[in-house]
């Protein structure tokens, strides 16, 4: 009771802000406040607009909002997002282009659970679009999952991944981003051994753990220096009374926020004050660069408390993956037995949140792979967001990928000039 009710807590201050920030919009809006202009008011309908929309964020999934695009015949296709797989803990999803023939790269897109929706690879969805076949883990928010439905640790995300796998066939390029590429080499690997010919043609992973020790970061350290018991007593709460999941263990998303936020606290606070500012001068718009960025930023979602606190301690403390001594339901996979999929890792050099040498690290466990099926790319300058949604994925990785996975296809024709273009 008394973690539902600091959940409890940590809702009631979000809606009493959203509150406090449209009460404010409201009364500064007032048509008999035109008759005595004042910049305070202005300025309390502009933090108002501003502070309402910020917290009435923090619990809205957000659309993919991938209507159409224009295809290599000129006309613009509609887009519609599609279940080929639903899961309690999670779907796999097609992003299905109308009217347009089928492309031969069919590519499975692994979104992180950490904290936002999967969403956050909607500009890496749209980058491949023009060129292939998308489908992408759409994880669920933890609070909407009744207890009933049981538990959600780092197995239960492998085995999630060895089931969408098998659903997609071995015509299949996986590209694993940030937090799960330790289980999506993991999953590959259980497949290797239990049906190998369900497994993907390629495995690209980009900025992930696979060794957090290889290059110590400001994660790494932290995971290193709390207990366990520490983290589920700081970290871990009861859904609230609110929503579906009541009782569940979760990490809450507002408690992660709080975190993200906290991180680059002054830089987050003006572009708030900036935009305040803005809104005053009716600079603003809806769909502005600071709204487009915050709205995906903003909106957070409940992970799985058994999820958190096992990758915590069975992927950065005891490091199983990077030790090839990971096991799904008592049973050992070896990575090494990975023998016919290429594999390719992508870091940035300035990526502080899963450093270089981290992901290369996979390359060693491969020890059955042949040398020509891997490959490595640092990418100069790039930050973590950068290497899958940034200037630094359009231009130069995304082009890469693509190389790799044709290289790795059964046919090696590449991409029309015009598609690259309409993807960049």
């Amino acid at each position: 009771m008394r973690y539902m009710a600091t959940y409890d807590l940590m809702e009631t201050i979000r809606n009493t802000n959203e509150w406090y920030g449209a009460t404010a919009r409201a009364m500064a809006s007032y048509p008999m406040f035109a008759l005595f202009p004042s910049p305070a008011l202005k300025w309390m309908e502009a933090w108002g607009e501003v502070t309402e929309r910020t917290f009435q964020r923090m619990v809205v999934k957000p659309d993919w909002d991938i209507q159409s695009f224009t295809c290599e015949d000129g006309k613009d296709h509609v887009v519609q997002v599609k279940s080929v797989v639903e899961k309690p803990f999670g779907d796999l999803i097609h992003f299905s282009v109308a009217g347009r023939k089928r492309r031969k790269r069919q590519v499975l897109l692994v979104a992180p659970m950490s904290g936002h929706y999967a969403t956050l690879l909607r500009s890496t969805v749209k980058s491949l679009l023009p060129d292939c076949e998308v489908y992408i883990t759409d994880w669920h928010n933890a609070r909407d999952i009744p207890v009933s439905e049981g538990k959600f640790d780092v197995e239960d995300y492998t085995l999630y991944l060895v089931d969408f796998m098998k659903e997609l066939g071995p015509d299949t390029h996986v590209i694993a981003v940030c937090q799960p590429a330790p289980l999506t080499l993991a999953a590959t690997a259980y497949l290797a051994e239990e049906d190998p010919k369900a497994q993907p043609r390629s495995l690209t992973l980009i900025g992930g753990p696979i060794d957090p020790n290889a290059a110590p970061t400001d994660v790494t350290d932290f995971g290193h220096s709390v207990t366990m018991g520490q983290l589920e007593e700081m970290m871990i709460q009861r859904v609230g009374f609110k929503y579906d999941g009541v009782g569940r263990k979760v990490y809450p998303g507002l408690l992660q926020l709080a975190s993200f936020m906290s991180m680059n606290a002054d830089t987050h606070g003006k572009a708030f004050m900036d935009q305040i500012t803005r809104v005053m001068k009716g600079e603003a718009s809806d769909h502005d660069k600071h709204n487009r960025f915050y709205d995906e930023y903003l909106a957070v979602m409940d992970m799985p408390a058994e999820f958190y606190l096992s990758t915590v301690d069975r992927i950065f403390k005891k490091g199983e993956i990077a030790a090839n001594e990971f096991t799904v339901a008592g049973r050992k996979v070896d990575i090494g037995a990975i023998t016919t999929v290429a594999v390719k890792t992508v870091e940035g050099s300035k990526d502080d949140i899963s450093a270089p040498g981290q992901c290369v690290a996979a390359l060693d466990l491969l020890t059955g792979l042949p040398g020509e099926k891997k490959a490595h790319h640092l990418e100069e300058g790039a930050g973590h967001y950068g290497i899958f949604a940034g200037k630094s994925w359009r231009n130069n990785i995304r082009p890469l990928v693509l190389d790799f996975i044709n290289a790795n296809s059964g046919d090696a024709k590449k991409p029309k000039a015009a598609n690259k273009n309409a993807a960049a």
